[in-house]
């Protein structure tokens, strides 16, 4: 007799929140459910479909190749199931964003303005803000979703790695450098050099990195962002090392842009309230910015 196939919705949505969970507590938490209920849940999907979702290493749970294609296969079903609950007559769903000046210019303005034309069902707010009030925002629930290029420890907040970049130097096209493939710290001294604010981890790193090969620069200015070194660099006042994600294509005509040899990376992050689910807007426009993000030779998805 052929086995009777039946779906649960319960088991698929804990299904979907533990992709992007590292725990059954921490899927718990979003789903409103008890920790042994998500482990039941869990259980009873993989023994229905006879597939080993979730392997535990080092604590966490990692999602296995069977849980990537079944949690594909389900997207259908949810923007389904997102429309079916979806707003009827002229409303529309709002999406919140906050994100630091370097994400929210050019970056983010023209993921909105394409995101928009191909969903004008849609409405789209940005605040602009330091990476702290991209996290507290997040924590308040006053933003739905944040982009920030430092990896914070705060409670309330989930981050998810959307970018993995590696250090430039950016340099004018006529400076005496860009005659070089690779920039070493040693190439940088007594060169005139602009520096992330001292607020900024990068800087204190940097400089450690200059006192190890006993490198000294002549700092000639500080600045807050990556996007702000560019300018100064493009105005002449020197060289700089920066994040090149998400600016490199932007000042790709106008800039030199070298690797620099360093043991360090740039990781950017997608950031969404840990207490509640993500937003069907929200995923919506996550996976457009992934999607239509244009290729750099910094940097690459994660």
């Amino acid at each position: 007799m052929p086995r009777k196939s039946w779906h649960s919705l319960p088991e698929y949505q804990t299904l979907r929140v533990m992709m992007e969970s590292d725990t059954t507590a921490a899927a718990a938490r979003r789903l409103g459910l008890s920790q042994s209920a998500v482990s039941r849940s869990l259980s009873s999907l993989e023994n229905r479909i006879g597939k080993v979702l979730f392997e535990r290493n080092a604590g966490r749970l990692k999602p296995t190749e069977a849980a990537v294609q079944f949690n594909a296969r389900l997207d259908s079903l949810f923007e389904a199931l997102d429309w079916i609950d979806g707003p009827t007559g002229q409303d529309r769903d709002q999406l919140n964003i906050i994100a630091p000046p370097t994400f929210s210019g050019r970056f983010l303005a023209e993921h909105m303005a394409t995101f928009m034309k191909s969903h004008p069902e849609y409405f789209l707010s940005l605040e602009v803000g330091t990476s702290e009030d991209v996290i507290n925002g997040i924590r308040s629930d006053k933003f739905d979703l944040g982009i920030v290029g430092v990896e914070p420890n705060r409670a309330g907040t989930k981050l998810i790695p959307f970018r993995l970049a590696t250090a430039v130097c950016a340099m004018q096209p006529d400076h005496p450098l860009a005659e070089l493939k690779v920039i070493e710290p040693e190439t940088l001294h007594e060169q005139d050099l602009i520096a992330l604010s001292r607020r900024h981890a990068r800087r204190s790193q940097l400089e450690k990195l200059f006192h190890e090969s006993s490198v000294a620069p002549n700092i000639v200015a500080e600045v807050s962002s990556s996007v702000a070194a560019a300018e100064l660099v493009l105005a002449g006042l020197g060289v700089a090392v920066i994040n090149p994600f998400p600016i490199a294509n932007q000042y790709a005509r106008k800039l030199v842009l070298r690797p620099f040899t360093s043991a360090y990376s740039y990781q950017s992050y997608f950031a969404i309230p840990e207490n509640r689910p993500v937003s069907r807007i929200a995923r919506h426009f996550m996976r457009h910015v992934r999607l239509h993000t244009p290729r750099d030779e910094f940097s690459h998805v994660v």
